[in-house]
């Protein structure tokens, strides 16, 4: 029996993570009420049932102070029982997005506290613990739906090493500001522009002509080449820090030429090293 504890920030993604954990096999039920956990799995684990593969998602919901829900953990592992804690999380700023976005109010705030920003920091405090002692940690800021469906496929489905660190390359164009959320920026104006050449002018990075353009310069492999060994240098130094995100950010001018063609291949580049951590692309300008 292969059982997963899902819990996470409110708006973090964990009701997604448990519908694409349900599409691969899982048993999943959701907020079950944490007194019921320790009945959940002793019926799991009988030896007549037919389910190899359960997820329980838990949060705040549920137990507001999270103690009881540490405490019935503790008891799970003394008593021998093993499982795996996946932990959802985001940024503060897109969880208030998506809040704003639902048009929901925070599970924590109250009437004298009713700002988002207010229930999601004493979230961030309830879960502190929770979060460091996690197997798995999922940041979902930049990644799309199907992009989370790869992740948890490799740590669910084909059970490959991760380590909970989510590199995300990001393209950008400088005249539109540098990304606030960006960890390490790299300036590409060096490379000749494609918007000066008629029939690219209107393209971007995602197309093959301006693509055959820059990586048609000798620089523009070399760039990739050492900044590539930089981020093998980085990347595990990072991870032992406890790093969760890493958002790497190539700029050019409009941030629809030369970074997009470089983000794309330096993306291509990291996915196809049998790397521990997940790799995202997105293009913020295009």
């Amino acid at each position: 029996m292969r059982f997963v504890m899902v819990t996470g920030m409110s708006g973090g993604g964990k009701s997604t993570a448990m519908r694409l954990l349900e599409d691969m096999g899982y048993y999943c039920v959701d907020n079950l009420p944490v007194l019921l956990i320790d009945k959940f799995l002793e019926l799991l684990a009988t030896s007549n049932t037919e389910i190899t593969k359960a997820a329980l998602g838990v949060d705040v919901r549920t137990d507001q102070s999270f103690a009881e829900t540490e405490r019935v953990l503790r008891s799970l592992r003394q008593n021998g029982m093993v499982f795996e804690v996946l932990f959802m999380d985001a940024s503060d700023a897109v969880l208030v997005k998506r809040y704003k976005e639902s048009r929901r109010m925070h599970p924590l705030c109250t009437e004298g506290r009713p700002r988002i920003e207010d229930g999601i920091a004493r979230e961030r405090e309830i879960l502190k613990k929770v979060k460091k002692d996690a197997d798995y940690v999922i940041d979902t800021s930049k990644l799309l739906t199907r992009e989370l469906k790869e992740e948890l496929d490799r740590i669910f489905v084909r059970n490959e090493e991760y380590n909970s660190l989510m590199v995300n390359i990001l393209s950008f164009g400088f005249k539109y500001g540098i990304p606030a959320d960006a960890d390490l920026v790299f300036d590409v104006r060096f490379l000749p522009n494609p918007f000066y050449i008629d029939e690219l002018k209107y393209l971007t990075g995602n197309d093959r002509g301006v693509q055959d353009y820059v990586m048609g310069f000798p620089e523009a492999g070399t760039f990739l080449d050492k900044l590539l060994d930089l981020l093998q240098f980085l990347i595990p130094n990072y991870v032992k820090e406890g790093k969760y995100q890493l958002v790497v950010a190539i700029g050019c001018t409009g941030g629809r030429h030369r970074s997009v063609t470089l983000a794309n291949e330096l993306y291509r580049r990291l996915k196809n090293r049998e790397a521990t951590y997940g790799v995202s692309l997105s293009h913020r300008d295009i």
